[in-house]
C-alpha cells in the first residue's frame, strides 16, 4: 500500500514535468515557412518572359516568311521557256507515239496567286505504221502546233516552291502528210494516219515551280492533254518543264 501511495505521488509529480517539456518543445520548434511572394511573383515573371520571347522570335519568323512569298510572287508578269514529251495516241491499230516539243508561255497575275497564261507549243515524233504494198514509207513524221489560253491559280505557296493548278483550251494544228509531200491520200487513206487539219486542244496541268530566287524559277508540269483529231478524241499524257523567269513588281 505504501509503494502504491508512493509510485502515485511521484506520477502526480512527474506529470506536470513532461507537460511543461512537451510545451517547451512544441513552442521551440519553428512553423513552417509560407512561399515567399517575392519568389512567386519573380517566377511567374521569369516564365511570362520567357514565352514572349518564343511569341517575338515566331512573330519575326513568321514575317521574314511572309516577306519572302510577296518577294517571290508579287511580279505581275511571268514568262517561261522549255520543253517536254507527250503520249500520243493514233488511230487504232497503230501504236501510240512518243512526241518530244518544244513550250513556251507567258502568264498575267493579278495577285499572288491568280493569273491568265497564254501558251504555244510544237510536237514533233515519229510513227510506225505497218507494211503496205502502195508505199514504202513506215515510219513517217507527224506533228502538232498549239495555240492555248486560259487560268492558273496558285493554291499552295511557300517560299522557295509553289504548286499551282492551270486549266487552257484552244486550237491545234496537225501536220500528218509531211513525208509524203502533202498527200493525204497516202497519210491517211493508206498509212493509216489523221487527215491534215485544225481542231480544239484542252490542256489541264498541276504546275510544280521551285525557286532558284524571287524571279528565276524551274518548273516541271504533269499535264492531261485532249485533241479532236480526224474526228475522234486523243485522250494523252504527258509533261512539260522549263525555266521561268518573273517581272514587273506590283504594288
Amino acid at each position: 500500500m505504501h509503494s502504491f501511495c508512493r509510485l502515485a505521488f511521484l506520477l502526480a509529480l512527474g506529470l506536470p514535468a513532461i507537460q511543461t517539456v512537451q510545451a517547451q518543445s512544441s513552442s521551440s520548434t519553428p512553423p513552417a515557412s509560407a512561399p515567399d511572394q517575392a519568389q512567386v511573383q519573380q517566377s511567374a515573371s521569369q516564365t511570362s518572359g520567357q514565352l514572349s520571347v518564343q511569341a517575338r522570335i515566331r512573330a519575326r519568323r513568321e514575317q521574314r516568311r511572309a516577306a519572302a512569298i510577296r518577294e517571290a510572287y508579287s511580279h505581275r508578269y511571268e514568262g517561261y521557256l522549255g520543253g517536254g514529251c507527250l503520249r500520243f495516241r493514233l488511230p487504232s491499230p497503230l501504236q501510240r507515239v512518243n512526241e518530244l516539243n518544244w513550250d513556251g508561255g507567258f502568264t498575267r497575275y493579278f495577285d499572288e496567286r491568280l493569273g491568265v497564261t497564254l501558251d504555244g507549243r510544237g510536237l514533233y515524233g515519229t510513227a510506225f505504221v505497218y507494211p503496205n504494198g502502195s508505199s514504202n514509207i513506215t515510219k513517217p513524221s507527224i506533228g502538232q502546233y498549239a495555240a492555248l489560253i486560259g487560268p492558273s491559280y496558285r493554291f499552295y505557296i511557300q517560299p522557295k516552291y509553289s504548286i499551282a493548278g492551270r486549266v487552257m483550251g484552244g486550237f491545234a494544228y496537225g501536220n500528218f502528210s509531211g513525208d509524203t509531200g502533202g498527200n493525204t491520200a497516202i497519210s491517211h487513206g493508206v498509212l493509216g494516219l489523221y487527215p491534215d487539219g485544225t481542231t480544239y486542244a484542252v490542256s489541264a496541268s498541276i504546275v510544280g515551280e521551285y525557286n532558284v530566287s524571287p524571279s528565276i524559277a524551274v518548273r516541271v508540269a504533269p499535264e492531261y492533254f485532249l485533241t479532236g483529231f480526224g474526228s475522234s478524241m486523243q485522250n494523252d499524257l504527258g509533261f512539260t518543264a522549263g525555266i521561268v523567269y518573273r517581272f514587273g513588281k506590283q504594288k
